[in-house]
């Protein structure tokens, strides 16, 4: 599926999916680590790219979808991870139309390095998507990038407190919002680092 936030993924891919790959989740994570599912869950990674996180949640025997419209990832995280029993769909945000029967099916929700894609107008549509998505007392833990914007990429500046208050509108609380730096030398020597932010429904 080709999105606008996906522009300048295609192009890239076969640089990134090693990249990817070799990004350690304790390390990437964190400042969220206590907060990830302990017990097997219905598990939702949205713009789950090579399937990196997802694969490690399968293999804990969480039940995962992968949502991942870059054909180039989507396919090399189905083949990277073949061992594993994840749900892999070709959709993104703000509409993320393939889950549209799915209200309250989801017990926890990732979405890595996917917000600061959408302009203002679709972040408004995704949020109210996402909640529904999620079951009472679901998870939702998601990262915000700021920095200077990769050549060819659409990127957005997007506030800690703005995605606070279009969470809040749909009724997810506010457990943890952090700030930290990039785990990736060259990232974090242009400045790039990451607002964390955790939600409850």
């Amino acid at each position: 599926m080709k999105l606008p936030g996906t522009a300048g993924y295609v192009e890239t891919a076969e640089r990134l999916i090693p990249r990817y790959e070799a990004l350690d989740f304790d390390e990437l994570h964190a400042v969220m680590l206590d907060l990830m599912p302990q017990k097997p869950i219905r598990l939702l990674d949205i713009g789950a790219g090579t399937g990196r996180d997802a694969a490690l949640f399968a293999a804990q025997g969480h039940q995962v979808t992968a949502v991942e419209p870059t054909d180039a990832f989507r396919l090399a995280g189905e083949r990277l991870h073949a061992a594993h029993d994840i749900e892999w769909i070709d959709d993104g945000l703000p509409d993320l139309a393939s889950l549209s029967g799915r209200t309250g099916s989801f017990d926890f929700v990732l979405l890595t390095g996917v917000w600061m894609h959408l302009e203002k107008t679709e972040r408004i549509k995704a949020m109210p998507v996402l909640a529904s998505l999620m079951a009472p007392g679901a998870r939702l833990i998601m990262s915000l990038r700021h920095g200077p914007v990769p050549e060819g990429r659409r990127m957005f500046e997007v506030t800690g407190e703005e995605t606070i208050g279009l969470a809040g509108a749909e009724g997810l609380r506010l457990i943890r919002e952090c700030q930290t730096e990039s785990i990736q030398p060259d990232n974090r020597a242009n400045g790039v680092h990451w607002t964390m932010l955790a939600f409850r429904r």
